[in-house]
């Protein structure tokens, strides 16, 4: 049966699909056309001719045995191999072909884009918004030739795309899904913050400054905690940059987000008070390094702020930390304190007078 193997050979190597692989491909999938015909033989191969622009079909027929008393049960045996090649066969096999060789481009390109995707995995990337009216949940975001999905669990919430629009996203995932590869981006992560540092401070990408933690409420707030690891560098002043420069440029890729820098310490209760940051911390009491539990000790006028709208503050301040964070009042504490001493005073008397009493 004729077949353009040669032109389909050329079309293969266009796409850098070796002829090896091209037959392989082809030949069991004439196969499997061939069974599907009328009367086909259970057993059968196909053999291609490049040369020629051919194929054949070579069908065996089971034989059946005559059971024995060894073996009452005998398994059939294939007889000799025959040129079964169906005569009306070229128009399938001509549709078979063009499916074989459409779905080895479609893996070739698959795999391009997911070997070019597959190191960029934890990477910032910039792509264009391009609007998708049968999914209207996820936004697709072109980089390049490809399309990669932003899924609304990944959005900032408020925040709206246009058409066209130029935005940088945090690749989080790349994988083989059903329909190719599938590129994962997203705004809302908290690696999107430090990438976008590591473009702005170049003493991140030196080691100079290293960036310890990050805790985020996409939108709303983001608390960076930074250490020097070079003597006589400011970590806090190489983010924030010349009169605030570079974190206002970060800044004006995450929209009316704000972003807190404040000191990371290896001392817990250093770093408890740092996190409550903007709010002055008066003291910090340790109460179990093993539950990481603590108490934050703020003056009065200074609790809204270290408790922040909706307790933002202190919820980003123990995600940053990893510390379960309770918040009280400094004159509160000293008043109960003093109220406490007073009543201990006034038992150790009363214990006293009892004594004297007893004695006389």
């Amino acid at each position: 049966m004729e077949l353009d193997l040669n032109g389909i050979h050329q079309l293969a190597r266009e796409q850098d699909i070796d002829a090896e692989t091209v037959d392989e491909a082809l030949s069991e999938a004439l196969r499997l056309a061939y069974l599907k015909t009328p009367h086909a033989a259970k057993h059968a191969r196909v053999e291609l001719d490049p040369r020629a622009g051919s194929f054949t079909i070579w069908a065996r027929d089971e034989i059946a045995q005559e059971p024995t008393e060894d073996d009452p049960h005998p398994a059939p045996k294939l007889g000799d191999e025959y040129d079964d090649t169906p005569k009306d066969f070229g128009r399938l096999a001509a549709s078979t072909a063009r499916q074989v060789i459409s779905q080895l481009f479609r893996k070739a390109e698959d795999d391009k884009v997911f070997g070019a995707f597959s190191g960029q995995k934890g990477k910032l990337i910039t792509g264009v918004v391009q609007q998708d009216v049968k999914d209207t949940e996820n936004v697709h975001v072109a980089v390049g030739d490809v399309e990669a999905i932003l899924p609304r669990r990944e959005q900032v919430p408020g925040e709206r795309h246009r058409h066209g629009e130029r935005i940088r996203v945090y690749v989080v995932n790349v994988s083989r899904g059903l329909k190719g590869p599938e590129i994962i981006v997203s705004r809302s992560h908290p690696e999107l913050v430090r990438k976008l540092f590591e473009r702005e401070v170049p003493e991140l990408v030196s080691g100079a400054v290293s960036i310890m933690a990050i805790a985020r409420e996409a939108g709303a707030r983001t608390k960076v905690a930074v250490r020097a690891n070079t003597r006589g560098v400011n970590p806090k002043g190489a983010l924030i940059g010349p009169s605030g420069s570079r974190v206002r440029a970060v800044m004006e890729n995450l929209g009316s987000e704000k972003i807190d820098i404040v000191d990371w310490s290896s001392d817990p209760a250093k770093f408890i008070a740092a996190a409550l940051s903007p709010a002055n911390v008066s003291g910090v009491h340790v109460v179990s390094e093993k539950n990481m539990t603590a108490i934050a000790f703020i003056p009065e006028d200074q609790l809204s702020l270290a408790i922040g709208k909706e307790g933002q503050n202190a919820r980003l301040a123990a995600k940053l930390t990893g510390w379960k964070i309770g918040i009280e009042s400094e004159e509160a504490y000293a008043k109960r304190k003093a109220e406490q001493l007073v009543r201990e005073q006034g038992e150790q008397a009363k214990d006293a007078d009892g004594t004297e009493t007893a004695q006389d």
